[in-house]
């Protein structure tokens, strides 16, 4: 019995991080950047000590930051830029790509490829994931602001996480201090948007707990953006990594929910969704994986599973935006990875090592070894509702993105769809 209930408790205690802290709302006051202004780093090193998120919050120092901290984690801020292009008044198609362009750091390059890459440039709508406003890490930028002026597109940003640190693995020995401190996601348009608002969903574990500590929460934005072709809705996502997939699913039946209260509209939703095959809320859990995964075989788990997550571990998620009207089968290129992981990659054997014993590594080596040294896993979905793809090349998996250097631009590929409102 009391291993059935464990996970009772386990869920229960998920959703009462998200009120513990402060109290999320959707977010539906947008305002100009100047709301990310704060006078919060002063806190900084005496909140690095609390362990959780329960203890600060018994603290007197909880009273002294929860209105500012409120202030920033429930507001998003949107600026309208783009003039409105001329000649598409017509255009029946709709060009979006979902990236995570891990935190904006290597910007330049990023920034070039939107630009210039012959399957990034010229989109109407942009959902992007990891993006830093006042990190050390990406050069104290606000990323979503200078792309959207670089690009002349209207832009919203959602904060997700005033970070009380630099980062993890090698981004804590990032040079310089942080600024704002704050990391979040975004969606850039040439068109219009409307009704910009946010949604928040909790967090797989505690962010106070651990080596990386951050006050904040996970959550989807979400727009109307008026094309030519029709008004339909935009919901940029990025899902939890250090959870179970169980809590993925959770976090996705929330958006779809709120979804539900909303006028209909055709909807895309787009993003890193972080279907890794894994539970991954503790080194335990995530090493008891690794072991059921080297019992399937790391052939069979290396070809079928990490890049078709829908087809065994992610299929509860997969099922349930199927079962309430979501297409995903027809908008993504299926078993193409969109996350690489090789043996040789320092920066992820860094990251690795802050919540995977050292002991592991020599067996995690010998199972990707099995397989070349190299596996791929595939993150990052489009799902929608009264969408169709425009073309017969209108779902795009979009790797090998690197600046002049040879540098990776992001640890993940962009995908990219071009699609129709259904019947239009």
């Amino acid at each position: 019995l009391r291993g059935r209930l464990r996970p009772l408790f386990s869920f229960a205690a998920q959703i009462a991080i998200l009120f513990i802290f402060m109290t999320p709302r959707v977010s539906t006051n947008v305002h100009l950047p100047d709301l990310l202004d704060h006078g919060l780093e002063p806190y900084f090193q005496e909140l690095l000590k609390f362990e959780s998120t329960e203890e600060l919050e018994a603290s007197s120092l909880h009273a002294e930051i929860r209105e500012e901290a409120e202030r920033i984690l429930n507001g998003v801020v949107h600026e309208e830029a783009a003039e409105r292009p001329n000649g598409d008044e017509a255009a029946e198609i709709i060009r979006t790509i979902a990236w995570n362009i891990e935190r904006g750091c290597v910007f330049e390059g990023i920034l070039d490829s939107l630009k210039t890459h012959s399957d990034l440039r010229d989109k109407d709508v942009l959902l992007l994931t990891e993006l830093d406003h006042g990190m050390a890490r990406s050069g104290n930028r606000f990323v979503a602001q200078e792309i959207a002026r670089e690009l002349g597109m209207n832009y919203a940003f959602a904060p997700v996480y005033i970070a009380l640190q630099k980062g993890s693995g090698v981004e804590a020995m990032a040079e310089g201090e942080n600024t704002k401190s704050i990391h979040g996601l975004a969606m850039f348009s040439k068109w219009p948007m409307r009704n910009i608002h946010a949604v928040p969903i909790p967090n797989g574990k505690d962010k106070m707990w651990g080596k990386e500590k951050r006050l904040g929460w996970l959550r989807a934005l979400i727009a109307d953006v008026e094309h030519p072709a029709g008004t339909f809705r935009a919901v940029t996502v990025h899902l939890d990594s250090h959870c179970s997939r169980a809590h993925r699913r959770l976090q996705m039946q929330i958006i779809l929910d709120h979804l539900d209260t909303l006028p209909p509209l055709p909807t895309v939703i787009g993003g890193d969704w972080n279907t890794t095959t894994f539970n991954s809320q503790s080194s335990r859990r995530a090493i008891m994986g690794y072991w059921r995964r080297v019992l399937m075989g790391p052939k069979n788990v290396a070809k079928n599973h990490l890049p078709h997550p829908e087809r065994y571990f992610e299929r509860p998620l997969f099922q349930m935006l199927e079962r309430r009207g979501y297409d995903f089968r027809n908008l993504n290129e299926l078993g193409a990875g969109t996350l690489h992981y090789h043996v040789e990659s320092i920066e992820k054997n860094t990251n690795l090592r802050d919540w995977v014993p050292e002991w592991c590594f020599p067996f995690i080596f010998w199972a990707a070894n099995r397989v070349g040294g190299s596996v791929s896993g595939r993150l990052d979905w489009f799902a929608g509702k009264g969408i169709e793809p425009a073309h017969d090349a209108a779902v795009k998996t979009i790797g090998e993105l690197r600046d002049a250097s040879g540098t990776p631009l992001s640890d993940h590929d962009a995908i990219g769809l071009d699609f129709r409102i259904s019947g239009a």
